[in-house]
């Protein structure tokens, strides 16, 4: 028997301050840059987004491109300040990411005081203004 891959299909909704892509399909080598791409977009042209909902119950098989693929995506939200949601997993992707030691990683809430960067790439840091002396 010949199994052939579910080419992924994503589906994507968007509020003022908040984005949800449906997956449909193989999180696989062949589609994964697919996700990445799509999720790098919404955070490039959202800056304002504060949450991003990756809906995965029609999601098919995961392997290690797919898990790579949302290690990135985790990296890239958190770049941004933007919280990752793993919504309607299946339990063979809480199982994958159990046994990888991710689901932590990738489920858990963003660490306090992660500093949202500016679309100009400066320091959003503030800044306390020294003395002559360099006191403040």
């Amino acid at each position: 028997m010949t199994t052939h891959p579910r080419q992924m299909r994503l589906t994507t909704f968007d509020t003022q301050d908040s984005v949800r892509i449906e997956v449909h399909g193989d999180l696989d080598y062949d589609n994964a840059d697919l996700l990445v791409n799509e999720v790098t977009a919404q955070l490039t042209t959202r800056p304002g987004l504060t949450d991003l909902h990756l809906h995965c119950t029609e999601l098919g098989a995961v392997d290690s491109m797919g898990l790579c693929a949302l290690l990135m995506i985790s990296r890239h939200t958190t770049a941004a300040g933007v919280k990752l949601h793993l919504d309607e997993r299946p339990a063979k992707l809480n199982r994958l990411l159990d046994l990888t030691g991710t689901l932590d990683h990738l489920t858990a809430p963003p660490p306090t005081g992660t500093v949202k960067p500016s679309m100009t790439g400066e320091s959003t840091m503030a800044i306390r203004p020294t003395g002559p002396d360099g006191r403040t």
